[in-house]
């Protein structure tokens, strides 16, 4: 009976859902272990594509500026490890404002990003209008937040415009629900099977 009641306890916990904002770092965590180290960050620009030395600077400044944040009360860490589950606390300003403070996907602050950027195409961002959201979205004294925001749309803007300058809707959406990476890394594998295949 004992036993009986403990399985059911066990059931009974509730295993909480992933908020977009985490699922958005999870990719990096390579071992699955809850926690993204610097060589994590690495590798997981390495497979959805980027260069050797996008890849070390991304790891550098993603880790170094996210790390004591989400690592509330503890003890700064030399090898600058990320809680996936505090990356709420690693939100910073002059942002779009589509992730609440608990990291939850805003619906309408996604839309607005395109009613009032999205000028010469409704479903993606040119380069001029990329700039601009970030100009608009720009907050006083707050330069931190601004080289963070600055590099996050950049790099993504680099990584995933198409032929013609364009940053799409949907790419951008995936980038907010966690899916774009995975993708991105499905991708980069399939093109590296192909020139293996045909070389």
């Amino acid at each position: 009976m004992a036993s009986c009641n403990g399985n059911i306890h066990q059931e009974g916990i509730e295993k909480r859902e992933p908020t977009p904002l985490e699922k958005h770092v999870m990719f990096f965590d390579i071992d699955k272990n809850g926690i993204i180290y610097p060589w994590e960050t690495f590798q997981g620009f390495r497979k959805i594509g980027s260069g050797i030395f996008l890849s070390i600077f991304a790891s550098f400044f993603i880790n170094f500026g996210l790390s004591r944040k989400t690592r509330p009360g503890k003890w700064p860490s030399l090898i600058f490890p990320i809680e996936v589950k505090n990356i709420k606390f690693a939100k910073h300003g002059s942002d779009s404002g589509v992730y609440d403070s608990e990291g939850r996907f805003v619906h309408e602050k996604f839309e607005e990003i395109f009613k009032k950027h999205a000028r010469s195409n409704g479903n993606a961002l040119t380069g001029q209008e990329l700039d601009e959201l970030l100009k608009a979205n720009r907050e006083p004294n707050d330069r931190k937040g601004c080289i963070a925001a600055l590099s996050e749309w950049k790099i993504l803007y680099f990584l995933c415009k198409d032929k013609h300058g364009l940053l799409g809707k949907e790419t951008i959406r995936a980038v907010y629900d966690g899916s774009l990476f995975d993708q991105m890394a499905k991708e980069h594998q399939s093109k590296k099977k192909k020139a293996t295949s045909s070389s």
